[in-house]
């Protein structure tokens, strides 16, 4: 009989001036990107968390800490698939992932496509098992401010 197992990421991360902003792994044209030690794409981070959340296994932190300064500036998609090679190593495969993104802008809609494409290739998984949305707060708190973005994931692991 299968054995499933769910995880749940969370991640933020203030806006920045002068540095790009990327989510899902692509490259957004925003006057300010996220503040963060690797690229701020919360999504990956969230997504990262919420697969080795599932797995058991330690918090994307524990992983690549921010105080590590071989880690400042990385691909965040690069962190994902090294983190999902652990989670593979334990004998997990992927059922499905679901990443929301929370924040007033940027619009998602116009590079939703590619972004379910890149995080999958990262986890080495067919685009359909990747959900990629978003939600705003309707001006309430950090993100309905404009001050930042958030994200959410859940993901469905098989063994």
């Amino acid at each position: 009989m299968p054995e499933y197992r769910v995880g749940t990421g969370f991640d933020a991360h203030a806006f920045e001036e002068g540095v790009p902003l990327v989510l899902g792994g692509v490259r957004i044209d925003h006057p300010r990107g996220l503040a963060g030690h690797s690229d701020g794409d919360v999504l990956a981070h969230a997504l990262t968390d919420s697969l080795l959340g599932a797995a058991g296994l330690e918090d994307i932190g524990a992983l690549f800490p921010s105080g590590d300064p071989a880690f400042a500036g990385a691909d965040s998609l690069g962190l994902l698939t090294q983190a999902w090679r652990r989670v593979r190593s334990a004998g997990w495969r992927l059922a499905n992932a679901d990443v929301v993104l929370i924040g007033e802008q940027p619009r998602l809609a116009p590079h939703r496509e590619e972004m379910r494409r890149r995080l999958a290739k990262a986890l080495d998984a067919d685009p359909e098992l990747v959900a990629v949305r978003a939600t705003t707060t309707d001006g309430l708190g950090f993100a309905g401010r404009g001050e930042g973005l958030a994200a959410q994931a859940v993901a469905l692991l098989v063994r």
